[in-house]
């Protein structure tokens, strides 16, 4: 067996033994950009590939001349899409500047994943420049787009930023986990794990990822409609929740009541509005 055909094997064979060890390890990715060329898109999600991060954008002006293409067609072939950009920035009020770029630039697309900061420092910045950089580039976005980003760093760069409360898509290479001791996070949300991966659909070498579900947008339930009532005298649970044609449970869920015996006059109690009533 030719080397390259081992390590794809070698791959599939770490990509199931880690999908084994975690029902939450499950979806296989890939990061794409104009490095990879023309894509097929369809062939790599037969391939079982589920996630895709494509380069959207670089420094202040770079877009990825692949960009739309890769997305349109990922999306067609119903991969779930993320998006990245390479960061350039020497201080935080030009990391702002590349933020609010990189979120106008996908802000009316449909991805299903996370936006990331690509964060591959350069020169020699202090852990705590380089953490403020970093932070006012996921700041931006985070306000601009209403979405938690995440950063994509290697495991060097990692334990240089103290931006745990972020989830983090690390890059190690040729190792059975990475290895996250002394840096601010205990978890990964993604893994890239070879930049020299095999895929079907793409000629050339791929980034190789795993991924969790943390990388996910996660969709805000929609608000319960309610409207106050206020407790007078001689009320019960029991009667306010026939009065309004809820129940006694709901009404202990939406207002966190400890006891459904014991509520007073004077208490303010958030009823269902779409129920009805007299």
């Amino acid at each position: 067996m030719k080397l390259r055909q081992r390590l794809a094997a070698a791959l599939l064979t770490l990509s199931a033994a880690l999908c084994a060890l975690s029902p939450a390890l499950a979806m296989e990715g890939v990061d794409v950009s104009v490095y990879q060329g023309e894509i097929d898109f369809s062939a790599v999600a037969d391939d079982g590939i589920e996630v895709v991060y494509i380069r959207s954008s670089y420094g202040y002006e770079g877009v990825d001349e692949n960009f739309r293409r890769n997305y349109e067609l990922a999306r067609a072939a119903g991969l779930k899409v993320g998006f990245y950009h390479f960061l350039e920035a020497r201080a935080p009020e030009e990391a702002r500047l590349q933020a609010h770029r990189f979120s106008t630039l996908i802000r009316e697309l449909d991805y299903q994943c996370r936006p990331v900061l690509d964060y591959e420092l350069t020169g020699a910045l202090r852990p705590d420049r380089a953490t403020a950089i970093a932070g006012a580039f996921l700041e931006t976005v985070e306000a601009e787009l209403g979405v938690r980003p995440m950063v994509y760093c290697d495991v060097s760069n990692a334990r240089r930023l103290d931006l745990g409360e972020y989830p983090l898509w690390v890059a190690e290479w040729d190792v059975d986990a990475p290895d996250l001791r002394f840096t601010a996070w205990e978890e990964w949300a993604g893994w890239q794990y070879t930049d020299t991966g095999r895929v079907a659909g793409i000629t050339a070498d791929v980034d190789r990822d795993t991924f969790t579900d943390a990388v996910l947008v996660e969709e805000e339930p929609p608000v319960e409609p309610t409207f106050d009532y206020t407790v007078v005298r001689g009320d019960t649970l029991s009667g306010i929740a026939r009065r309004f044609l809820t129940t006694v449970d709901d009404l202990v869920r939406l207002n966190n009541i400890a006891d459904p015996d014991r509520i007073y006059a004077g208490e303010v109690l958030k009823i269902p509005c779409l129920c009805g009533g007299n």
